[in-house]
Order: structure tokens, then C-alpha cells, then sequence
């Protein structure tokens, strides 16, 4: 039976995606069971301090909070919207290694009695191919897989050895089809070569460069794994931490792995903002999501960045083609270590940024009310689509 054609009558299929999630340090410190608080940064010694500065900024924090308390608001929105499948990118270490990697001046980590903390917002995906996963060292790293797959969550992008790092989570979809998503973390968003899973070692799906070479080395991966009626991501952490430059060799990396078929959704992430949207043949690039849940509040610098916004995306594909049918953004703020509604006027100051950084990329945003933005783009010929459909199916 030919699942794809069966799917034609299918509904759409809407996603949760977003950037970098990071419930460790301060985040975990408030949480039911906070790993030990020291650090080894040279401007923070405690975990404990990320809480303070929180504090400071935004009000008293209790401790011991409910494990849905980071998401707050952003828990309604997922219900409101009732997302197919939802995936984020876990930039924290889950574990109680004490091996803090040297020359890192950064370590993550969450106590992994804290993983309810995740299935609370019934997160199905936890990308780990990214610049903090190892944080904790390499036991750090099989703490955090095991962990995560003892809760029941499906990881990409990180395994025991290069075959496992490289394998894509397979999620099912209504329709019969499966949702895959594959991971990937670059050397210039901050992850060393040697964290690169290797034949007899555990670590990260490592990309040297996300070029339109490696695309086509990606696309062949893909395509021997995907089958009719499956959708894919390609979930690549890349780029740095501030800028809304999108260099020609991620524009061309997107676009080189939807021309071959083997990706309807890019998700960029590492940057701490959001960037501009592009949707290239109908099938969507989200060069970076920005953060969602961190512990920055009360570090000054930045500003003109609104780092404490937080963006929720929600894009819904059609189940037989992948084709982007629409795409929606919450805005949210983080303050008290949660996410909260944004302030009046975020939503509007997002929808103009990304008009601003869509010109470039054929895409527009509006504000849709005080709560949500729409983006929008030229769709192709249903002629051109249906021959993309049919080139996919086959």
C-alpha cells in the first residue's frame, strides 16, 4: 500500500518546535531535586547565584517548584494548540557527573530526578547535538541518554557511538507515517571536534561546516532512511550566540537538502534570539529559534536583542507533501525563571523584526493581537508542488 497517496486525505500535521532549552543551573536549582550548585565559571561559583540574579530582577522565586513551573505559560499554548509531535533542543546535560570538562567556561547540568521537568510539557524529541550536551564529560553524556530514554524520550543527534549519534528519532504520525528528525551540531556554534561520536566512543553527531557539500552527503543519509508518508527535520545547531546575519553557506545547506527531498523542516538554533524565517519550496528554515527557557534573567548587556523573549513555533505541514500550510509564533518573556505572557507591544516589536529579516528570505510577519504572529510567504503553483509531491513519493 502506497502510505503516502493514503495519506492524501490525512489532516495536517502541526509541530512544536523551538530553540535552545536549558533547565539546568539556576533552572534546576529551583526544581524538586537540584543537582549540586558549584560551578566553575570565573564570574559564578554557585548555581545558586543564576537564582539570585532572577530574583533581583524579577521578584522572589520559591524553591522546590512544580516541575511545569519553567514553562508556565507556554503550557496552555501547547494545549491550546494541541501540537501533532513537540521537539526542542535540550542544551543541558542530565546528570551528576562531577567531571566538568576544562577550557568550558560553561557547564550545564540538571539532576535527572529533575526529568519530569521535560514530560511535563510532553516533550516527544530532545535534540542533543549541541555545544553543552557534554559539558559533564563523556559518562556525563550516557548518564544523560539513559536518563532521557528511561522517561520515555526519543533523543537525536547524540548517542554511545557514531552509528547511534547519527540515527534519526523516529516518532509516529496519526496518518501511519513517521515524523524523523535528524541532528546535527556544528563546529562553529562552540562544539569541539573532539566531542564527535566516533566508532568506539560516545558524543554528538558532529558537522564540520553545514555547506551545500555536506548537505548532499546528509541527503543521501536521509533518503535511505525515509520512506513514504515520513516527514522530516534536519535539526542543525550552528551559528553563534548574537547577530541576525545568515550566511550563504546555511542559506545553501537548507536549501540544497529540500531541493534533494530530504528535509521539510530546517531548524536552526543556537542563536539566543530569533532570526529571519525563510520558506524555500514551500518547506520551512528556521535559521535560529532563539532561547525558550534559560537562566539569563538579571545578566545585563544585550538589550537591543530583547533576550528575554522567548518564541514558541508552531508550523503545520500538509501529512502527504510536507508542505509549510501555515506557521504561527507565541511570543513569551521569561521572568522568575518562567515563562510568562509577553509585554505589550513584544509581539509587535517580533513581527516587524521578522518582516525586517524576511525581506531577504521572501517571507512577511504580522502581529496577530497582542499574543501571536502569522508568517507569511508566495506559495509555489499547485502545478510545481504536485510534481515536487510526486518526486518525494517515489
Amino acid at each position: 500500500m502506497n502510505t503516502a497517496a493514503a495519506a492524501g486525505g490525512a489532516p495536517p500535521v502541526r509541530l512544536f518546535l523551538c530553540g535552545d532549552v536549558m533547565t539546568g543551573r539556576g533552572i534546576d536549582q529551583v526544581l524538586p531535586h537540584p543537582a549540586p550548585p558549584q560551578l566553575f565559571e570565573a564570574w559564578m561559583r554557585s548555581a545558586q547565584g543564576y537564582v539570585a540574579l532572577a530574583e533581583r530582577a524579577g521578584g522572589p522565586i520559591a524553591r522546590g517548584a512544580a516541575y511545569g513551573y519553567p514553562w508556565g505559560e507556554a503550557l496552555p499554548w501547547l494545549e491550546r494548540m494541541q501540537p501533532a509531535l513537540r521537539i526542542v533542543n535540550l542544551e543541558t546535560a542530565v546528570t551528576l557527573s562531577e567531571d566538568a570538562q576544562p577550557g568550558k567556561g560553561i557547564h550545564y547540568r540538571m539532576h535527572p530526578a529533575n526529568v519530569p521537568c521535560l514530560t511535563a510539557a510532553g516533550t516527544d524529541c530532545c535534540v542533543l547535538a549541541n555545544n553543552h550536551v557534554l559539558d559533564w564529560g563523556r559518562e556525563g553524556l550516557r548518564e544523560t541518554l539513559a536518563s532521557l530514554h528511561a522517561a520515555g524520550l526519543r533523543t537525536a543527534g547524540a548517542g554511545a557511538d557514531a552509528d547511534e549519534a547519527a540515527e534519526p528519532a523516529a516518532l509516529p504520525l496519526a496518518a501511519g507515517g513517521r515524523l524523523l528528525v535528524f541532528a546535527y551540531a556544528t563546529a562553529d556554534s562552540g562544539v569541539p571536534e573532539d566531542w564527535a561520536a566516533s566508532g568506539t566512543r560516545c558524543g554528538v553527531n558532529f558537522l564540520a561546516t553545514a555547506s551545500p557539500q555536506s548537505a548532499q552527503r546528509i541527503a543521501g543519509l536521509v533518503l535511505q532512511r525515509r520512506r513514504p508518508g515520513d516527514l522530516v527535520v534536519v535539526s542543525v545547531h550552528w551559528g553563534g550566540n548574537w547577530g541576525f546575519g545568515i550566511g550563504p553557506q546555511q542559506r545553501g545547506f537548507a536549501q540544497a537538502l529540500i531541493d534533494a527531498g530530504a528535509a521539510d523542516i530546517v531548524h536552526g538554533h543556537s542563536s539566543h534570539h530569533p532570526k529571519g524565517v525563510e520558506v524555500h519550496r514551500d518547506r520551512l528554515v528556521l535559521y535560529g529559534c532563539g532561547d525558550l527557557i534559560n537562566d539569563y534573567e538579571g545578566i545585563e548587556g544585550h538589550e537591543s536583542w530583547h533576550p528575554e523573549l522567548a518564541v514558541m513555533y508552531f508550523p503545520q505541514l500538509a501529512a502527504a507533501t510536507g508542505e509549510l500550510q501555515e506557521l504561527l509564533l507565541v511570543p513569551l518573556r521569561r521572568r522568575r525563571l518562567r515563562l510568562e505572557p509577553a509585554a505589550a507591544g513584544e509581539a509587535s516589536w517580533l513581527a516587524q523584526m521578522l518582516e525586517r529579516e524576511g525581506r531577504a528570505l521572501g517571507t512577511h510577519a504580522e502581529a496577530a493581537g497582542e499574543d501571536l504572529v502569522r508568517v507569511a510567504w508566495a506559495r509555489r503553483a499547485p502545478a510545481a508542488a504536485g510534481r515536487q509531491a510526486g518526486r518525494r513519493a517515489g
